[in-house]
């Protein structure tokens, strides 16, 4: 640190509690990416994400128009 361009040393304890600070944040940090990254919490957010997005109208009526569709051709194939 420098006052009026004099440099002035930092003390010994004001040190070690700058590095306790980042050593806190960084495990934070780490915390918060193992729980971001954890395989089975991925896998529940993609699921949610899924079903939020086929329970949209529009995604909703689509997926049942094709299932219709689908069920019509496989029944004129069988009946045919």
């Amino acid at each position: 640190m420098r006052e009026s361009g004099i440099h002035v040393p930092r003390d010994t304890e004001s040190i070690e509690r700058e590095i306790e600070q980042a050593r806190n944040q960084l495990a934070s940090t780490l915390d918060e990416l193992s729980v971001r990254t954890n395989p089975k919490r991925l896998v529940e957010n993609a699921k949610s994400s899924l079903v939020a997005k086929v329970n949209e109208p529009p995604v909703k009526f689509a997926l049942i128009g094709a299932g219709a569709l689908v069920a019509v051709l496989v029944l004129r194939k069988i009946f045919r």
